[in-house]
């Protein structure tokens, strides 16, 4: 993956790892068994582009990755990641704090459902989310409980993700999710019942010549109608190794 080192971390050697990125300068302790977080993250924070003074709400933030790559990329914004489970809300908090981005990040332990939008300094001019991929009954449920909870819809569904979204943002407010390419008309479908206009979409792809794996999707509070369709968005080459686009996003 994009991880270049690996140490033991917040004091518990058997539980937990040290990950760096962007060549050590920004530092992730998340679960060695438990629930860690992937590419599409990455690929996630790198196309929100939000700019100084806006406020971004990260939906299911995890380990806090997403936060951390937008206040190290982007100086000026202010993050929040709200996160249902309690273990992973404490690991982010203390990712927060170690990457000392405490000033620009805030993370909230509560179910998405019940946030209100008086618990911000502002409503959202962005809110992202990677959210749970499957339904229930589909397929196998991972043994582990974070990791399940991150993959299938146990604690919060496609819906709940987007209402929240609605919610939390200003009007003309950005939503920006990454998403199974298989589950796209349902992702079309809830934006749209929400009032959350699809705007762009990218197909992202593991390889040339395979089908898309995951889809990148932006929609618009109150949009208007009418959408692009970007370039692809291949992360692997033949050898396996990362392609160029992909490299660059992981550059300082």
């Amino acid at each position: 993956m994009i991880l270049n080192s690996r140490s033991a971390c917040l004091n518990d050697q058997e539980v937990m790892r040290k990950d760096t990125f962007f060549n050590g300068r920004v530092t992730i302790c998340q679960n060695k068994t438990g629930y860690r977080f992937s590419i599409d993250a990455v690929l996630l924070a790198e196309h929100v582009k939000p700019t100084a003074g806006q406020t971004v709400v990260d939906l299911g933030t995890g380990c806090g990755v997403i936060p951390l790559i937008l206040c190290y990329r982007h100086p000026g914004v202010r993050v929040y990641g709200v996160e249902v489970q309690s273990e992973l809300a404490e690991i982010a908090g203390r990712n927060v704090s170690e990457n000392q981005m405490s000033d620009c990040i805030k993370i909230i332990c509560q179910d998405m459902k019940t946030l209100t939008i008086d618990q911000f300094d502002a409503p959202a001019d962005i809110v992202v989310s990677n959210p749970p991929f499957y339904k229930p009954d589909a397929g196998r449920l991972n043994p582990n409980r974070q990791r399940a909870v991150a993959r299938h819809e146990l604690e919060i569904t496609l819906s709940d993700v987007i209402e929240t979204a609605h919610r939390m943002l200003i009007r003309s407010g950005r939503y920006i999710t990454i998403y199974a390419a298989e589950r796209l008309t349902d992702l079309i479908t809830e934006m749209r019942r929400k009032n959350i206009e699809p705007k762009s979409l990218r197909g992202i792809y593991s390889q040339k010549n395979c089908s898309a794996s995951l889809v990148l999707v932006e929609g618009i509070k109150g949009g208007r109608q009418g959408m692009t369709i970007g370039a692809p968005l291949v992360i692997y080459c033949p050898d396996g190794s990362y392609t160029k686009e992909v490299e660059k996003l992981l550059q300082p």
